[in-house]
């Protein structure tokens, strides 16, 4: 027998801007979207977790914790993020006494010191040299709109349920669509420049490893199922490093994810 571990892709709620293309949500706390949260919570708790492991750094946890045992304790208000939304009730609901961050995302990169700036910058590559072609393109769906500090928001043309949101987001044809994104951005650079595949390698695939290793340290018995909250965009490497280590039972998120029962 193996653990268990289940992606759950999720776009950020709390609107934090920090991808290059950011689905704008709205206010996550209206009465009808918290419905549909407390819906999403309940189809979850089916899965069993015995873990629940957060987009967040592991040096997070004193502080992710407090906060879920003042939850507990009804003196702490949910904040719009993902991890209080979904990772907080949940946890709750299956009577955990803590949450654990697995991100990894230091002050300060140590391998990034090593590397000269220019020599990482994939966008101001493809923009000088004309190869802006294998950047991510902007999505075909919503209106596009870019505030005044350069972050770039995608406003959808209709609206969505939480749950057919994380339906869409954790489609494999999605999580391979964005994977494939970041491995054509390794092929931005010429001759023996490679800033694509400095940042693809030494940032993208470094992060996701990294994260792998910390749901690793996590894991405790073959018991365990553990349930990875985390920004869609990780689903497709995360899945990959955890399938090929053979240490684990990946689970479907799609299972537990039922569309109709949010009529």
């Amino acid at each position: 027998m193996k653990p268990t571990i289940m992606i759950l892709g999720s776009t950020h709620l709390a609107n934090y801007g920090a991808d290059v293309y950011n689905t704008k949500m709205d206010d996550i706390l209206d009465p009808k979207r918290q419905r549909e949260i407390e819906q999403l919570v309940e189809q979850l708790k089916e899965f069993k977790p015995t873990k629940i492991a957060l987009e967040r750094d592991p040096r997070s946890d004193t502080e992710t914790n407090t906060n879920y045992q003042a939850y507990l304790k009804g003196t702490y208000e949910l904040k719009r993020d993902e991890h209080n939304q979904i990772g907080f009730r949940l946890a709750k609901l299956m009577g955990h006494s803590r949450l654990y961050g697995v991100d990894y995302w230091p002050e300060e990169w140590p391998i990034l010191d090593k590397i000269e700036d220019h020599l990482m910058d994939r966008h101001g590559f493809a923009e000088e040299h004309n190869q802006k072609h294998l950047l991510r393109p902007p999505p075909t769906e919503g209106k596009i709109i870019t505030d005044k500090d350069g972050t770039t928001w995608i406003e959808p043309e209709k609206y969505v349920s939480i749950i057919e949101m994380y339906i869409r987001d954790n489609e494999p044809e999605g999580r391979r669509a964005d994977h494939q994104h970041y491995l054509r951005s390794a092929r931005i650079g010429l001759g023996d420049q490679y800033p694509g595949a400095n940042w693809v390698a030494h940032v993208w695939y470094a992060r996701n490893l990294k994260i792998f290793v910390n749901l690793t340290r996590i894991t405790e018995s073959a018991e365990d199922r553990i349930l990875l909250i985390i920004g869609g965009g990780h689903g497709f490497l995360v899945h990959q490093f955890l399938e090929d280590s053979g240490d684990y039972i990946i689970g479907n998120p799609l299972k537990y994810l039922k569309a109709e029962e949010t009529n």
